[in-house]
């Protein structure tokens, strides 16, 4: 089984109103840093996404930032996207949701808006069609999540998830928690997909 090499990070490009989101954002890039994990995330540079990008260089890390090329000036600015170890622009939304998932080991979801659900949403429903067994994090700070995730549980106890068993995203707390997690939890299985399904797709 391949090891845990990249994190994906789903985050605000906001800062939020609660300066716990950027601090956590901080804490996790340091910890992907710490852990020898390479950052994979939207190449934002403001609001919690730089929060995170901040963190893993700051501790020496690599963070590779995939941004469209109509983000850029709203999302980041240039002088900040120079400073990341790679920098990929995408035509759209679409390639470059598909590049950050191609590049990634695991999946974590920190605070953000409806970009962020839809990108999480996104990965829980390819683990559901048996894209992949790649591990995902509800970066749960402050309880940011509580909602969406009683929103999955009452979506499985009504029967609309019917391979629940495949989409089983871990909850975690504390921001220094969430690697640890990972790579314990890419120890307890196969993390690949059925390729069988992938090619259907």
């Amino acid at each position: 089984m391949s090891k845990i090499r990249s994190i994906c990070v789903y985050c605000g490009s906001s800062p939020g109103r609660d300066p716990i989101y950027k601090q956590s954002g901080k804490v996790l890039g340091r910890s992907i840093a710490e852990h020898g994990l390479e950052l994979v995330y939207g190449g934002g540079t403001k609001g919690i996404m730089g929060a995170v990008a901040d963190g893993v260089m700051s501790a020496g890390g690599k963070v590779t930032g995939i941004i469209p090329k109509f983000l850029m000036n709203k999302e980041a600015t240039e002088h900040a996207l120079g400073q990341l170890s790679e920098l990929i622009v995408t035509e759209d939304m679409h390639e470059r949701k598909h590049k950050m998932f191609e590049r990634s080991d695991a999946f974590v979801t920190l605070p953000g808006g409806i970009g962020t659900v839809e990108e999480i949403v996104e990965i829980m429903t390819w683990a559901q069609l048996g894209r992949h067994r790649k591990p995902m994090v509800f970066a749960n700070i402050s309880g940011f999540w509580n909602p969406m995730l009683a929103l999955i549980d009452h979506m499985k106890a009504e029967g609309f998830v019917h391979t629940s068993h495949l989409v089983n995203p871990l909850v975690v707390e504390a921001p220094e928690d969430i690697v640890p997690a990972i790579l314990n939890a890419a120890l307890r299985g196969d993390r690949e997909g059925n390729e069988a399904i992938i090619e259907r797709m």
